[in-house]
């Protein structure tokens, strides 16, 4: 039951009140949700600072609009009016409530939603699209449902057909061109200008569309579309409006090149903290993992918000029971109801745990103190980062040790514009705040690389840098040439082992201590998940921490899967290759001293 307190808090604020109840745990929500209600929490902290404001009666304004003049339409539904599901008030209210203060215009320009089939979706898109037209104030707004091809774009047209015709209040107002089926809705303004919501697509057998200026732009079944062509070329319009708002729903999918991907890709790491994009609202459903959809009733929720709503839990275990009998199904219902991408690797690094380890780390006084201090560096090839990370040893407690790590990047700096675009990543802007250097040029010049290496090694004195092979020969000649030694180490890659040294006061057959990537990897997750690690604040390195898989052995042991990672990795395999250093070289004060009394012992000897 709900508290007098808590109804008067979603009465007075009903997204505030939503995301405050999904950060606390009181509601049920999957990672990439939770992270959406955390931003809204914290940006009601923050967003002031960068020119943002939240605009509550704007929101309750829209949420209200649904109620009053929309109306559902099939089975059950017929006639309902559309009263927001609180997730649902949580998306619409966050698109419209969210401004900048200087012009009064709506913050979110886009706006991603995946949730599992069934969960009204499309209903909600399609009372968005008629918001824009009918309330939003816009001169002859122009809003359209799109889609690769145009029977697939009228299908959320003919849920907004429908709602018209469930509306008394829209249906005296808004005049339907064609029968069987509706192509257009128009609606006159109070400016005399016509406004109108139809389908379109932008089929390559017709050369497409041109010339749009959207004021609305409903994707739905993103999932579907083969390539941007569609997308870009609203957006493309986007020019012509003051505040237009691209809104794209869907299913998971099982294509890791696909438009859908990268767009999903882009609202977890912006939900996330892992990319500022102030024009972006993410609404991406998930379980977390370790989550057992076929065997727990209680995760499913994560990836359904709507469930008892629009689709009931009997309904849900009979699908459940459909992929436990019959394999060939499986893979279609994880995706279809559980937000599974069913092609797709888990990312390896949970996203709370990275956070958690991100820390201010002041390079002065490592110096000043004289921590310990070991490195990895992991050298590119021509259009790559480079990566070398420190790691300082901060408490030497065995088995429990603690340290903080700082990394630097470096890439070329002519191309790094057309990988930004690329790997949709804000790469210039990093390198103008100084979290990449860009070395001029096409290929990264090792002369240069070179000569900021030995200044980091000058500086800080790092006992040993792991190294991968690759590049190290070449990088050594340019060292030669500036007079300058560094202690670098070669850092196995694969599941090769290289024997360090030996402990002949360990138990047989663990005498031997290995350097190798398995075990750096190991050494790494364990400083993460129990927070001994602190990481300098680096937002390249954060989107690297959230693109790394995994490869497997048959033996069990992981190493970085760089083909079919999410995105650029490097920084993560020189903060493992620190890692793994400086733990196999410092290995505890119990066990140094172990290691000292047996040599001397044998030296007394």
């Amino acid at each position: 039951m709900t508290s007098p307190d808590r109804t008067a808090a979603y009465e007075a604020d009903p997204v505030t009140a939503w995301a405050e109840d999904v950060v606390a745990g009181a509601i049920v929500a999957g990672p990439h949700v939770r992270d959406a209600a955390a931003r809204h929490i914290r940006d009601l902290a923050e967003g002031p600072a960068r020119g943002l404001f939240w605009d509550v009666a704007a929101a309750r304004k829209v949420i209200g609009w649904f109620a009053r003049n929309l109306r559902l339409n099939g089975g059950q539904f017929e006639g309902v009016p559309f009263v927001l599901h609180p997730s649902q008030a949580f998306r619409v209210g966050s698109i419209f409530g969210w401004k900048h203060a200087a012009t009064g215009l709506r913050r979110f320009r886009r706006f991603y939603d995946e949730e599992g089939k069934g969960n009204g979706k499309s209903p909600m898109l399609g009372g968005i699209g008629l918001y824009l037209m009918v309330a939003d104030g816009e001169a002859r707004a122009e809003i359209y449902s799109a889609a690769a091809k145009k029977d697939q774009a009228r299908i959320l047209f003919q849920d907004a057909v429908a709602m018209v015709d469930q509306s008394p209040r829209l249906s005296a107002k808004i005049e339907q061109q064609g029968q069987n089926p509706v192509w257009q809705l128009s609606y006159l303004g109070k400016d005399g200008g016509r406004r109108f919501f139809k389908p379109i697509a932008n089929e390559a057998k017709s050369g497409g569309q041109s010339g749009p200026r959207p004021h609305g732009a409903l994707c739905d079944e993103v999932h579907e579309h083969p390539s941007r062509d569609t997308i870009d070329m609203l957006e493309r319009g986007f020019k012509f409006r003051m505040q237009p708002l691209l809104c794209m729903a869907t299913n998971s999918g099982t294509d890791r090149t696909s438009i859908c991907w990268e767009e999903h890709q882009h609202a977890v790491r912006v939900a996330s903290g892992v990319l500022e994009d102030d024009t972006t609202f993410a609404f991406v459903c998930s379980l977390d993992e370790g989550d057992d959809w076929e065997n727990d009733p209680t995760c499913w929720v994560k990836a359904n918000p709507l469930l008892d709503v629009t689709i009931t839990t009997p309904w849900l275990a009979a699908q459940v029971d459909q992929a436990r009998k019959m394999p060939g199904k499986r893979n279609g219902i994880a995706r279809l109801h559980f937000c599974e991408w069913t092609q797709a690797q888990t990312a390896a690094i949970r996203r709370e745990a990275w956070l958690a380890c991100r820390a201010a780390v002041d390079l002065e006084e490592m110096v000043a103190r004289g921590y310990p201090c070991f490195g990895g560096l992991d050298l590119s090839q021509t259009r790559d980062f480079s990566a070398l990370t420190l790691a300082w040893l901060t408490d030497r407690t065995r088995d429990a040790e603690r340290f903080l790590s700082h990394t630097w990047f470096w890439t070329p700096k002519d191309t790094l514009a057309d990988r930004a675009a690329g790997d949709q990543a804000p790469y210039l802007d990093w390198a103008r705040d100084g979290h990449i250097e860009a070395v001029p040029g096409e290929r990264l010049k090792y002369a240069w690389l070179a000569d900021a290496i030995a200044r980091i090694n000058a500086r800080f004195a790092p006992e040993v840098i792991g190294c991968d092979q690759y590049g190290l020969e070449r990088l050594q000649e340019h060292l030669t040439d500036l007079g300058v030694t560094i202690p670098a180490e070669t850092h196995p890659q694969g599941f090769q082992k290289k024997v360090l040294e030996k402990d002949p006061q360990a138990p047989a057959g663990q005498q031997e201590i290995y350097l190798w990537m398995p075990d750096s990897i190991n050494k790494l997750e364990a400083a993460i998940y129990e927070e001994r690690i602190g990481i300098a604040e680096n937002p390249l390195l954060d989107s690297m921490a959230a693109s790394v898989v995994y490869a497997e052995n048959r033996t069990g042991h992981r190493m970085f899967d760089k083909p079919n990672a999410y995105g650029r990795i490097d920084g993560m395999v020189s903060l493992a290759m620190a890692t793994g250093v400086a733990l196999c070289r410092s290995p505890g004060e119990e066990r140094l001293q172990r290691q000292n009394s047996y040599f001397r012992s044998m030296v007394t000897a």
